[in-house]
C-alpha cells in the first residue's frame, strides 16, 4: 500500500554513524509513496555524503541556512520556513545528543535546528530518532532534554539494543527503518483511540488430543494482528491475545500468548477489566476433548480409529459482554463471525446471541491465510460492507468505525 502517499517528509540527519540507516530508511520511504526532502547537518556529512541522499531522494539536499536555492517552490533565502510549511512530517534519524541539546533549549543555530523550530506545532508533528553511546543516552543531561522535548510535543522515540560501533553494547541505537516507517505512519494517523485501552483477541485454539494431535482451525491471525497494530496507530494502549499463530508482534503491542480456548478466556477476561474496548477476532474451538491422553495414541493392531468424546468450550465473547463492566457501558464489545455461507443472517443472530454492538462478519474459506478480506459490519441500524481489501486497510476501517460508535 502507499501509505504515504501525498504526503511530503523532511528527513533530517544529525551527526552520527547511524547515518548509514538513513539510507534504507529514505528509499523505504519513497517505496511508500513519500516525497523526501533531505536535511543535513554538516556533522551529518562526516558520516555520509549529500550525493549519496540526492541520489536516493532524487531531490536535492539542502545543508545550510544560507542556501540560496528555491526551497518548497520559493527562493526567498527562507528555507527553513518555506521547507517547514510544505512538510507533512519532520523525522530527524539520526538525532544525536548534540541535536537533542539544542532542541530542548531552542537553538537555532544551522538549518536543520531552524526548521524544526519553525515548524507549525499544531499541523507538522517532529519525531526525533536518537542514536548515541548508551552512556550518552543514559546520562541525566540527556534524559532531561528527552523529557523537555517530550512536554513540548515532540515525540522522541525509543531506542534499540545491541552492539555499537565504538564496540560497546547497550541502549542508544537508532531504530531500524521499518519501526521509523511505523512510527511516522502513526504520527500522521488520526488518533482517533488516543487514550483508549483496546484488547483484541486474534488466531486459532488448539485443543490438545495427545502430546501431538489437537483440534484447531485455518485461522492465520493476521486480520486480529492487523485490527490491534491500527489501534494502536489510532493512539489506543493495545493488549493483544493471541492463539498459537507465526506472526510478529505489532510494534507498541502488548502481546500475550495462549493456546487453548479456556487459556484464552482466562486472559480476555483479566484483562478486561481495565479495557475500554474488547475486539474478539479470534477463532475460538467450539469444541475440546473431554479428555486429553498423556501419552500419544497408537493406532495398535486392529486399526480401529479411537473415539473421541467432545465437550463445548465456554463462549468466550458471549461471557464478557454479558459482564457488569459490559452491561454498565464501560467496555464496548465487537464480535467477530467466520462464516461459510448465508453471512448476513448468521451475523445478524450471532449479533443479537451474544450481545453485542458491533458484529464483523466475513466468509471464512475466503480469509484464513490471505492477507485480503472483505468485512461485513452488522450493529442495530442493519448492515455496511466493507468491500475486498488488504487486511491492515479494512482493520484501519474498522477503527475508525469502532471509534464513531463509541459512546462518549
Amino acid at each position: 500500500m502507499d501509505e504515504l502517499a501525498d504526503k511530503h517528509i523532511v528527513l533530517g540527519l544529525s551527526g552520527g554513524i547511524a547515518c548509514y540507516k538513513a539510507a534504507e530508511l529514505c528509499r523505504c520511504l519513497i517505496k511508500h509513496g513519500a516525497s523526501v526532502q533531505v536535511v543535513m547537518t554538516e556533522a551529518a556529512e562526516q558520516f555520509i555524503t549529500p550525493v549519496t541522499m540526492q541520489a536516493l531522494s532524487g531531490q536535492p539536499v539542502f545543508r545550510s541556512q544560507w542556501d540560496a536555492r528555491s526551497a518548497g517552490g520559493l527562493a526567498n533565502n527562507m528555507a527553513h520556513i518555506n521547507l517547514s510549511r510544505k512538510a507533512d512530517a519532520i523525522l530527524v534519524a539520526p538525532a544525536s545528543a548534540d541535536l537533542m541539546a539544542k532542541l530542548a533549549q531552542g537553538h537555532a543555530c544551522d538549518l536543520l535546528t531552524l526548521l524544526c523550530l519553525a515548524r507549525p506545532l499544531q499541523r507538522v508533528p517532529l519525531l526525533l530518532a536518537p542514536a548515541m553511546n548508551h552512556e550518552m543516552w543514559a546520562h541525566p543531561a540527556t534524559q532531561r532534554n528527552a523529557a523537555q522535548l517530550r512536554a513540548d510535543g515532540v515525540r522522541v522515540l525509543d531506542v534499540g539494543v545491541g552492539e555499537q560501533a565504538c564496540g560497546e553494547s547497550g541502549d542508544g541505537r537508532m531504530l531500524e527503518p521499518p519501526d521509523l516507517l511505523y512510527e511516522l505512519l502513526r504520527a500522521l494517523s488520526p488518533q482517533t483511540l488516543a487514550g483508549q485501552a483496546v484488547l483484541v483477541s486474534a488466531g486459532p485454539t488448539y485443543e490438545a488430543i495427545d502430546p501431538v494431535r489437537g483440534l484447531t482451525n485455518l485461522s492465520s491471525g493476521k486480520m486480529g494482528f492487523a485490527i490491534a497494530r491500527a489501534a494502536h496507530e489510532a493512539g489506543a494502549e493495545v493488549t493483544l491475545v493471541a492463539g498459537p499463530v507465526a506472526l510478529a508482534t505489532p510494534r507498541g503491542v502488548q502481546r500475550i500468548d495462549v493456546r487453548s480456548a479456556l487459556h484464552m478466556q482466562a486472559a480476555l477476561q483479566t484483562h478486561s477489566q481495565r479495557a475500554r474496548i474488547f475486539i474478539s477476532a479470534a477463532a475460538v474451538a467450539d469444541w475440546r476433548p473431554a479428555q486429553t491422553q498423556d501419552e500419544k495414541i497408537k493406532k495398535g493392531g486392529s486399526r480401529q480409529a479411537p473415539t473421541l468424546s467432545l465437550v463445548e468450550n465456554p463462549d468466550i465473547l458471549a461471557g464478557i459482554a454479558a459482564s457488569e463492566r459490559a452491561r454498565s457501558g464501560a467496555l464496548f464489545c465487537v464480535g467477530f463471525a467466520a462464516e461459510s455461507h448465508n453471512l448476513l443472517a448468521h451475523a445478524q443472530a450471532k449479533r443479537v446471541r451474544k450481545g453485542v454492538a458491533l458484529l464483523v462478519g466475513n466468509i471464512g474459506p475466503d480469509t484464513f491465510g490471505r492477507d485480503d478480506n472483505a468485512l461485513l459490519l452488522v450493529d442495530a441500524q442493519g448492515a455496511t460492507e466493507l468491500p475486498r481489501a488488504p487486511k491492515l486497510q479494512l482493520a484501519r476501517q474498522l477503527v475508525a468505525e469502532i471509534a464513531r460508535r463509541l459512546p462518549g
